[in-house]
C-alpha cells in the first residue's frame, strides 16, 4: 500500500528532545529558536529529512511552526488543526492560534525585556523575516541567522532524498519545456529582468516538463533553477536525480550541483526576478539589490492550465469516481459495527490501483469516524483506528496521482441512520456547495470576491468552519497548487483554465464531521440571452463525478434550483461512471443517484 498506519510521533518524544534543543540554545546564547514546517523549497509538503516540526513537537499537520523559548515552546497552529493538535503534543508545549496571534506579537509579551531569536535562514523566506522584523521594531528582539539546532540534536535524521525524475510526456504536458521556457523569457526581457529564481519545486517540474518522488504523495523534483532570458535554464539539482530523463532537457538546460548555487547567484549580473513569499532569505541575501520582487514566473501558467492538462484531469477524475462508487457501494454492503476505518482506507487504495495510470495516492487518505469526523486533516494509526457504528457519519476525503491528473474528493457517508442535526448541517453544507457549482461571476474577481457563497447556508444558521473553500490543484502535480484560491484572504483573480477544489465543511468537536468536495475548472461562460454583451463571463465545469449521499439530505430544505442541480448532477454521474463499474456497483449507483 502507497499509504500506511503507523503512529509517526508521539507526545512523549517531546519533551525531552526540546529539553535538548534549549541546552543547544543556552550554548549558543539564544533566548529562543524558531522551527518552521518547511524545507528550503517552501513547499507546502516536506520530505522525512525535513519533518523537524513533527520530529520535535508531535504535532504533523501541514502548516505551522514552534517558536521555541527557554520558558515556553509555542506551536503556531491555524484553525484546521486545533482539535489535532491537542491529541498531539505534550503539555511542554502550547498551542497558540495563528494568524489571530501573530509570532511577533507573541515573542514580544514573551520577551519583555528582548533577546535573541535564532533561525535557519534557509528555512524563512525573505517575506516571512522581513516581516517579522518589522513587527519586533523597537522591542529589543534580534533575530540571528544560525545553523539548524534541530538537525544538531537529530541523531537519526532520514537523508535529503535522491529519487530520481522522469519525464512528463507532451500529451500530458500539453506544451514543449522549449516554449515555456522561451515564453517565460520574453516575460523577463519584457520587464527587463536578466534572469529569475525559481525555488519551487512543482515550478521547477511544470517548467521543465519532469516529475519525481522528493515528496511522499507528491510527483515532484527537489532542486533549484535559474532561467534566463534567452531562455536558457541552470539546474540545480543532484545529478543522480538525472539519469532516467536522457536527453530531454536538451542543450540549452544546464546540469549544476546544488552546493553551486550560493556561488552561481553571487556571479550573476543584472536584476533577478525572484518571489519574496519563496525565496530563502539567505539567497535573498546573497541577490541583494540586484532582487526584483515580483513573483514566480512559473506560478500562474502553471496555473492556467491548457486544454490537454484540462481534458486529462478529466478523464482522470472518471476512473477516478469509479473507484470511488466501487468503495462506496462496497461499504453499504457491510453490516454497522463490522468495519474499521483502516478497512475503508485500504479497500479505496486496493479500488484506485486497478488503474494502471495510478502512481501514487495525492495525499494521505482522511477515513474519520463519529468524533474524529470532526479533525479537519485526520490521519488514521493503528492507535486511533475507530470502528464504524450506527449513527455516525464518516469523512472520506482522498485523491489519486496519475499520470494524466491530480484527484481530490471527500464524501461524508451515513452509517446506518444518521442523527437529524448532522443531516440538517449536511444538507447547508451540500447547499453551499451547490452555490458555488452554479455561480457564475465577472472576470477579474478573486477568490476573497466569491467563496463567501459557499457559506452563506451555513452562515445562515449561524455555524461556519475553519478551512478555505477551495485549493489550487495540480496537474500531476501537487494536490494543493497556488496562487489560486477560494478564500476570503486570496487576492488573486480566477482564471479560465485554473483547477480548484470546492469543499465546504462542517464540524462539531466531540460528535461528527460534514465535507463534500469536487474539483472545478474554471471556464468562459456561454453567452445568455439578455445579458450584458460587454460582460465577460467565468463559470465552473466540474471534474468530479461520484454520488452525493441522499441519505443525509434533507429534502425540504432545498430550492427547487438546488434539487434540479442535484438531479443534473447525478444524472450525469450515471451517465459517465455507470459503464465503468462491476455489476453490483452499477446497481447500486443505479440507487444512488436516483431524482429526489
Amino acid at each position: 500500500m502507497f499509504q500506511t498506519f503507523e503512529v509517526t510521533a508521539r507526545p512523549e518524544q517531546g519533551p525531552p528532545r526540546l529539553a535538548a534543543l534549549r541546552a543547544c540554545m543556552a550554548a549558543e546564547g539564544l533566548d529562543g529558536f524558531l522551527i518552521p514546517r518547511a524545507d528550503a523549497h517552501q513547499g507546502e509538503y516536506v520530505a522525512a529529512h525535513d519533518e523537524r516540526l513533527a520530529w520535535l513537537t508531535g504535532f504533523t499537520g501541514s502548516a505551522g511552526f514552534c517558536a521555541a523559548l527557554a520558558e515556553i515552546a509555542g506551536v503556531f497552529i491555524d484553525g484546521r488543526y486545533r482539535t489535532q493538535v491537542k491529541a498531539q503534543v505534550a503539555e511542554a508545549f502550547t498551542p497558540v492560534p495563528w494568524p489571530e496571534t501573530s509570532l511577533g506579537s507573541w515573542l514580544i509579551e514573551q520577551l519583555p525585556g528582548g533577546g535573541v531569536i535564532g533561525f535557519d535562514p534557509w528555512l524563512h523566506s525573505a517575506g516571512q523575516l522581513e516581516k517579522l522584523q518589522k513587527s519586533l521594531e523597537g522591542s529589543g528582539i534580534e533575530m540571528r541567522a544560525c545553523d539548524n539546532l534541530v538537525d544538531r540534536i537529530w541523531e537519526d535524521q532520514p537523508a535529503p532524498p535522491l529519487q530520481p525524475a522522469k519525464v512528463h510526456p507532451l500529451e500530458f504536458a500539453g506544451e514543449s519545456h522549449d516554449d515555456k521556457r522561451a515564453r517565460l523569457a520574453q516575460e523577463l526581457r519584457d520587464d527587463s529582468d536578466s534572469a529569475a529564481l525559481i525555488t519551487l519545486p512543482d515550478s521547477l517540474c511544470w517548467l521543465l516538463n519532469i516529475r519525481g518522488a522528493d515528496i511522499p504523495r507528491n510527483p515532484i523534483a527537489q532542486g533549484f533553477a535559474v532561467l534566463h532570458g534567452s531562455g536558457a535554464v541552470d539546474l540545480f539539482m543532484a545529478a543522480e536525480k538525472l539519469t532516467e530523463i536522457g536527453d530531454h532537457l536538451g542543450p540549452d538546460v544546464t546540469q549544476r550541483a546544488p552546493d553551486n548555487l550560493v556561488p552561481f547567484l553571487e556571479g550573476l549580473r543584472g536584476t533577478v526576478r525572484v518571489d519574496k513569499g519563496t525565496v530563502p532569505f539567505v539567497l535573498a541575501q546573497v541577490l541583494g539589490e540586484r532582487a526584483h520582487f515580483a513573483g514566480d514566473p512559473c506560478a500562474l501558467p502553471k496555473a492556467r492550465k491548457n486544454s490537454a492538462e484540462i481534458e486529462g484531469a478529466a478523464a482522470a477524475h472518471l476512473r477516478d469516481g469509479a473507484a470511488i462508487v466501487e468503495l462506496l457501494a462496497w461499504l453499504d454492503a457491510q453490516p454497522s459495527g463490522t468495519l474499521h476505518e483502516t478497512h475503508v482506507v485500504s479497500k479505496l487504495e486496493g479500488f484506485r490501483r486497478n488503474d494502471n495510470a495510478l502512481q501514487d495516492i495525492s495525499f494521505e487518505t482522511i477515513a474519520g469516524t463519529g468524533p474524529n469526523g470532526a479533525i479537519m486533516h485526520y490521519r488514521v494509526t493503528e492507535e486511533t483506528d475507530s470502528l464504524l457504528e450506527d449513527g455516525q457519519l464518516i469523512v472520506l476525503d482522498s485523491g489519486g496521482q496519475y499520470l494524466d491528473g491530480t484527484t481530490d474528493i471527500t464524501r461524508t457517508i451515513a452509517i446506518g441512520t444518521p442523527p437529524q442535526e448532522a443531516a440538517e448541517a449536511f444538507t447547508r453544507v451540500l447547499q453551499g456547495m451547490i452555490a458555488m457549482s452554479r455561480l457564475r461571476w465577472p472576470e477579474g474577481l478573486a477568490g476573497r470576491d466569491i467563496e463567501a457563497m459557499g457559506r452563506m447556508p451555513l452562515w445562515l444558521a449561524g455555524q461556519d468552519f475553519d478551512h478555505g473553500l477551495g485549493h489550487g490543484v495540480g496537474a500531476y502535480l501537487s494536490v494543493h497548487e497556488g496562487p489560486q484560491r477560494l478564500s476570503r484572504i486570496s487576492h488573486v483573480p480566477i482564471e479560465a483554465g485554473m483547477i480548484l477544489s470546492n469543499e465546504p465543511g462542517y464540524y462539531r468537536e466531540g460528535a461528527f464531521g460534514i465535507r463534500i468536495e469536487n474539483l472545478i475548472v474554471a471556464q468562459q461562460a456561454t453567452h445568455l440571452p439578455g445579458a450584458d454583451a460587454h460582460r465577460k463571463m467565468l463559470s465552473w465545469r466540474t471534474l468530479t463525478f461520484a454520488p452525493i449521499d441522499r441519505r443525509l439530505i434533507v429534502t425540504a430544505l432545498l430550492t427547487d434550483a438546488e434539487r434540479a442541480w442535484l438531479n443534473a448532477y447525478h444524472s450525469e454521474v450515471a451517465e459517465k461512471i455507470a459503464p465503468r463499474l462491476s455489476p453490483a456497483a452499477k446497481t447500486w449507483l443505479d440507487a444512488a443517484t436516483a431524482p429526489i
